[in-house]
């Protein structure tokens, strides 16, 4: 297999993003050992079905405001290409623009609902900060507040891991955007500073480097957000345990745990998963983002390590999520299986997006 060009990646990403969605949705909120007894060989097919009853492929809120994120960075391009600004005269920011994207979402302007009807799905954090930035049309003064710490915006993030290059002064751009963008519903420091370690790693994938080396380079990012928070007078001994959590949560996927061992046994029998995992990926954002690592590190297909990912149980959907997008911009899009692809219900507009801001291969 030849080796994948960068828009092979960076489509890989999202549609690795899209599938471990659609996937885990048909497991979602179920115990381990729940789907021992109905899949005890893991699931391998977009089935649809689940809690909310999802047909197969379609969105869950995890793909939904991936693709807020996402056309927000195809918007900027798009105007900055045209050198258009908006009817007030000037450039609405990214994270203004994903910010109304998703309140459209939660108002129902949305493709495949109908109009004005609500999500099926909507996380407590989530509905709390688009509503108060709704109210306000402040990104930075709605969030959950801190304590508020589930992975509602990590498992959206990853347009800016993606679309943000590597050139001076860009790994402070993607700081500054990867935080304001979570900060808009989930502005609890392990959520902001997980997401910007978390698209520190997917830049330095989708550039082709290897994965130990995203994962420095993930946790290198976390020096980034505590200078970028002390210069903003936002530092101190909080700001520090923060940081330190996410950098022990990537160390944690690296080295502790192995996802097809917590697959087959469990969270109670795999080793360190009671440790490391103790709310058995119920939806802390810290523990997604070790399950996503320990991903990572897993050197099978992608299509086996994803099924053993939503196969450990709960959060299915947004922990598949959050582990396919590392995945996909690791192997690139045609480790996807086809069969998954064609059933994905933004894969073509995702696609297309991605046409727009890189051009196409």
């Amino acid at each position: 297999m030849s080796t994948p060009t960068r828009h092979s990646r960076t489509l890989g990403a999202l549609l690795g993003v899209h599938a471990g969605d659609s996937l885990g949705a048909t497991l979602e909120f179920l115990a381990w050992e729940e789907i021992q007894m109905s899949y005890p060989d893991g699931l391998h097919e977009i089935i649809g079905g689940g809690h909310f009853d999802w047909p197969a492929g379609h969105a869950t809120d995890d793909t939904d405001l991936t693709r807020a994120v996402l056309l927000a960075y195809r918007d900027v391009h798009v105007r900055a290409a045209k050198g258009t600004s908006n009817p007030a005269g000037r450039e609405k920011g990214v994270v203004e623009l994903a910010a109304w994207r998703m309140v459209d979402w939660y108002d129902g302007v949305w493709p495949g609902r109908v109009k004005g009807r609500r999500p099926r799905d909507v996380g407590g954090a989530t509905e709390t900060g688009l509503r108060r930035f709704r109210s306000l049309g402040d990104p930075a003064s709605s969030g959950a507040g801190e304590g508020n710490a589930g992975n509602g915006s990590l498992m959206r993030c990853i347009a800016t891991g993606l679309f943000v290059g590597d050139g001076e002064g860009e790994t402070e751009r993607l700081v500054r955007e990867s935080m304001a963008i979570s900060a808009v519903t989930h502005d609890d420091l392990h959520c902001t500073i997980a997401c910007a370690a978390y698209n520190g790693i997917v830049r330095a994938l989708v550039a082709g480097r290897g994965v130990d080396i995203a994962i420095e380079e993930g946790k290198g990012v976390v020096k980034v957000c505590l200078e970028q928070l002390e210069g903003a007078g936002k530092g101190g001994a909080r700001v520090e345990l923060a940081a330190k959590r996410v950098v022990a949560g990537i160390d944690a996927g690296r080295d502790l745990i192995s996802v097809k061992e917590m697959a087959e046994k469990g969270p109670k029998e795999a080793k360190n998963a009671a440790k490391v995992i103790p709310f058995k990926g119920a939806g802390y954002v810290l523990e997604s983002f070790t399950i996503a690592v320990a991903a990572l590190m897993d050197p099978r297909p992608l299509e086996e390590v994803l099924a053993d990912v939503v196969r450990f149980g709960k959060d299915t959907d947004t922990n598949g999520a959050i582990a396919g997008g590392l995945l996909g911009a690791r192997d690139g899009v045609d480790a996807i299986p086809l069969q998954w692809r064609e059933k994905l219900q933004f894969g073509k507009e995702f696609g297309e997006a991605v046409d727009v801001i890189l051009g196409s291969d």
